[in-house]
């Protein structure tokens, strides 16, 4: 059998003068994030199980959610109410791949909701065996006394808090081979000048996503994290303190001079939410980083 083995084209910077209102949609973003993953073959791994990604609707968790399908699984997400449009088509993506969406729109930054996100899902699924935290505020600012208390305390309640809500909630309905994984960041290990309190909730999620990883070994249920370097998805337009002039050189300074694609990104969650390649996994931040080396 042939096998082509040229790589694919990826979008490199300059992208195009672009800017969006927060929380932004992929459906405007020029070029399209990359989804769809073409090259990626599934083998089952998922097959029967119950997803809830967070922030599903575009970007990383829609990657996540798509593939989770592939791979077998039937999927919740959560999104924002302005992001229906974006969440629809993930729902269409997900149903393509022959598996069930369950669309479930709110504000993680308010306990509650975390609570019914977790509810719905196993009202409507019966179960839930793989968590992705996911969604994420971010919102840049040149100095440290341009950041209101109140952004400060949003971000944290998005990023972090939403996490340990949604896996407090989350635990009593997994059982042993479950797994909770989130979504973490460069900022994180590099820290960044113009994200401080992103950063922070970044290193958050780190920090407790190894001591989780602990707590809840005897249980059978493992915890881990992924941690990207720059991805093309609509946080980035969005985002009041990337200017267009920044935006168009979006992820040059990696070594490999462009950002990843969210299909790039995405098959790390399927390896880390299946027993079959990860059983002895836990605990662990995994750097996609396009070429930059952590130590």
């Amino acid at each position: 059998m042939d096998h082509d083995s040229s790589e694919p084209q990826q979008p490199k910077p300059p992208f195009p003068n672009q800017k969006q209102q927060s929380p932004g949609l992929e459906a405007e973003l020029s070029p399209k994030p990359r989804y769809q993953a073409p090259a990626y073959k599934a083998a089952g791994k998922l097959e029967g199980k119950i997803a809830l990604v967070t922030g599903g609707d575009s970007g990383i968790g829609r990657a996540v959610a798509v593939l989770y399908a592939r791979e077998g699984a039937d999927v919740a997400i959560t999104f924002l109410p302005e992001e229906k449009k974006d969440a629809d088509e993930t729902r269409a993506a997900i149903e393509k791949e022959g598996r069930q969406c369950l669309l479930i729109d709110g504000d993680l930054s308010q306990p509650e909701f975390c609570k019914e996100a977790i509810d719905r899902t196993v009202a409507e699924f019966g179960t839930l065996d793989i968590l992705v935290s996911n969604a994420a505020h971010q919102m840049r600012k040149e100095d440290l006394e341009d950041i209101s208390t109140e952004e400060w305390e949003y971000t944290f309640k998005t990023n972090i808090e939403a996490y340990f809500h949604l896996a407090k909630f989350a635990v009593p309905h997994m059982k042993p081979g479950s797994s909770i994984i989130a979504t973490s960041s460069e900022t994180s290990i590099f820290g960044n000048k113009t994200l401080l309190d992103y950063s922070s909730t970044k290193g958050a999620i780190d920090a407790f996503t190894r001591s989780l990883a602990q707590n809840l070994l005897e249980k059978g249920i493992r915890v881990n994290a992924v941690a990207p370097g720059p991805v093309w998805t609509p946080l980035n337009p969005s985002d009041e303190g990337m200017s267009e002039e920044k935006l168009k050189k979006f992820g040059a300074n990696t070594p490999m001079g462009r950002p990843a694609q969210p299909e790039e990104i995405a098959p790390a969650y399927v390896f880390l939410a299946s027993q079959a390649d990860s059983s002895y996994i836990t605990g662990v931040v995994l750097p996609e980083l396009g070429g930059e080396t952590v130590h």
